[in-house]
């Protein structure tokens, strides 16, 4: 397995990280969390040798293979089917199982026709899916997978979802979708201040754990410079008596020897929320029967009608390519309907994110300048106060447009988007270049906003927080969905889901040479209105097993936040007894202290078992659920 012994990383004066040790455990599929720029793609580069490290080593069995997604695009074959079956190992007597391709092509969104077409006439992102096509049937030890989910739609990231549940070696995953990562994983770790902490489960688990750590050291930092004011002050005072000489000489070794933690340095967070503009009408947005195409060209959009409220959050939703963006773009005036009724109330003020509007901004012109030029009446100090909120504090809100990443790019639109009032938000992808932490960030200003949002997102993360109306492309039509994401999910589901299995690939001429063996039989599939039904049955035995466990937990929890002031208290009055010299209330004092530290282990105790408890209980339901969905 991949062994990390003490490894460090450092540009110049800036460390990425410090004596990393890791060990991979057998079938471990370990996520990898931290701040963009914290260093995780710096260790892939590492693990792969195409960066030397400041220290330590990265250890493999001999034999040991490594596969990861390359941007580098280099097609050697002239067929979609036949480059991607170069990734796969041949067997004995040269036959190659061409038909887990196939799956893996026809998983991550190519079609049969598509089998037989040049790499070079697909898009960029689909030669990236055919890279990842090509490393997922390689089968390697371990599988080093770089935000894999950014070229692909909802679809093919559900359907990778379950392929790499399903993997049989190491996986290291690094990906901003936090749900895709908690469906994948076994096992997360952060590089968090220039050290690792990985914990097995899901992100929510590490982030608890890391925002304990940090409380109990802030506390501790507190509590140690209070403890060196006290002693200091004892010392000043009797330093030259006589009677006290043994104590001042017994509290000055003390202090020589005590150690100081450090303040932590503040971590910059995405924080804002919408500048929401008032609207008193019912309906913002009413659409009937819109039709749309480019050009003379067949129509993306056919017969779709719809509604928008203030305060609804529509999600559009589908594979790329099929018009979700145009759809956005006609809600914002960009584009005009071929036929339909398109009507906008006149208070409507729109805020509109989008990929296109990122490359709008400005190379030659600043951060703060561009929010500046969003509205050209607001004070500098108000677009500073912008930027900051953006992360660009300082003199970064003077960096230039062309120097900055694609998520400081999306951080500079949204800085744009915060200074004029809006009462419509139009988010296109706005997840792509951010960060989790900043992801929930924005997800807590839109949830809010008291405006209307409409998001096109492929992050079920989103989708599960946000959506209480969809417009779904799908089936090659556009329809309108009245219900959350989740009903979505059980009452009608994706036709690829449906359908898997059903579509069976077609034998390609141009493929390599294969032997006549028999293909593994498939397993007869569940219809969806089954699995739709065998999922809710799951849902609702998992809620009815949980609930009882989740609110025991939280009285544990409730119980030990209102013993621990208490205790502190008692802790105080014993040293202000001590002071005084009031051995009575010493006395005292001690024994309630005593007992409530002695109650509070307790109640850890029974904590710690009733968490135990919850999490093997929602892990027993949620590994039925990854069952049914495989």
């Amino acid at each position: 397995m991949l062994q990390i012994q003490q490894l460090r990383k450092a540009y110049g004066t800036r460390v990425l990280f410090d004596d990393v040790t890791v060990a991979l455990t057998p079938g471990e599929r370990l996520g990898l969390v931290g701040r963009n720029g914290s260093g995780k793609t710096t260790l892939f580069r590492l693990i792969l040798g195409d960066e030397t490290s400041d220290g330590g080593r990265i250890e493999t069995p001999k034999h040991y293979t490594i596969g990861h997604l390359s941007q580098h695009l280099d097609f050697q074959k002239p067929t979609v089917l036949e480059e991607a079956c170069l990734g796969l190992p041949v067997q004995e007597g040269g036959w190659v199982e061409e038909y887990r391709a196939e799956e893996a092509l026809m998983g991550l969104g190519f079609s049969v026709e598509d089998f037989g077409r040049p790499p070079g006439e697909f898009s960029g992102g689909f030669q990236v899916r055919l890279q990842l096509a090509k490393v997922l049937v390689s089968q390697p030890n371990l599988l080093l997978l770089d935000e894999p989910t950014n070229y692909l739609d909802i679809v093919s990231m559900r359907w990778l979802q379950r392929y790499l549940r399903n993997w049989p070696g190491e996986v290291i995953l690094i990906t901003h979708d936090r749900d895709f990562m908690d469906r994948v994983t076994t096992h997360t770790m952060a590089i968090h201040r220039g050290k690792v902490r990985r914990v097995p489960g899901g992100t929510e688990k590490l982030y608890e754990i890391l925002a304990v750590e940090e409380e109990i050291h802030e506390k501790t930092r507190i509590n140690q410079a209070k403890a060196r004011r006290d002693t200091e002050r004892f010392v000043e005072r009797f330093r030259y008596k006589a009677s006290k000489a043994r104590q001042v000489q017994s509290r000055i070794k003390a202090l020589e020897k005590q150690g100081s933690l450090d303040e932590l340095e503040e971590i910059s967070t995405l924080s804002f929320r919408f500048n929401a503009a008032p609207f008193h009408a019912h309906t913002m947005i009413s659409v009937e029967d819109l039709e749309f195409g480019y050009g003379e060209g067949a129509s993306l959009i056919d017969g779709l009608s719809l509604t928008l409220e203030p305060g609804e959050r529509i999600a559009i939703v589908g594979k790329n390519g099929k018009g979700k963006s145009t759809l956005l773009n006609l809600i914002a005036g960009e584009l005009r309907p071929r036929r339909g009724t398109f009507k906008r109330h006149d208070a409507v003020q729109i805020a509109h994110f989008g990929q296109t509007n990122i490359d709008r901004l400005h190379a030659g012109m600043t951060v703060e300048e561009e929010v500046i030029a969003a509205v050209p009446d607001h004070s500098r100090g108000t677009a500073r106060a912008i930027c900051g909120l953006m992360m660009f504090s300082g003199d970064d809100a003077l960096k230039r447009v062309d120097v900055l990443s694609g998520g400081e790019r999306a951080r500079v639109l949204l800085g744009k988007l915060l200074v004029a009032p809006a009462n419509l938000v139009l988010l296109d992808e706005p997840t792509n270049h951010l960060d989790m932490e900043s992801i929930e960030s924005l997800i807590e200003a839109v949830e809010g906003y008291s405006g209307g949002a409409i998001i096109v997102t492929h992050n079920e993360r989103v989708l599960h927080a946000l959506a209480t109306k969809l417009i779904v492309f799908d089936r090659d039509t556009v329809t309108w969905f009245d219900g959350t994401y989740r009903d979505f999910l059980d009452r009608v589901g994706w036709s690829d889901e449906d359908d898997a299995g059903k579509q069976k690939p077609a034998k390609q001429a141009a493929a390599p040479a294969t032997n006549d063996a028999p293909r593994p039989k498939e397993t007869p599939k569940r219809s969806s209105k089954e699995t739709r039904k065998l999922r809710a049955e799951i849902v609702s035995q998992k809620s009815r097993i949980l609930r009882p466990l989740q609110k025991k937990v939280k009285e544990l929890e409730d119980t030990i936040v209102d013993l621990e002031p208490k205790l502190q208290a008692a802790h105080e009055q014993i040293e202000a007894a001590s002071q005084s010299g009031d051995h009575e209330a010493i006395g005292r004092l001690s024994k309630e202290a005593a007992d409530l530290q002695k109650e509070i282990e307790i109640l850890f105790a029974e904590l710690e078992s009733a968490t135990i408890d919850h999490d093997e209980a929602a892990k027993e339901f949620d590994d039925k659920l990854a069952a049914l969905e495989s």
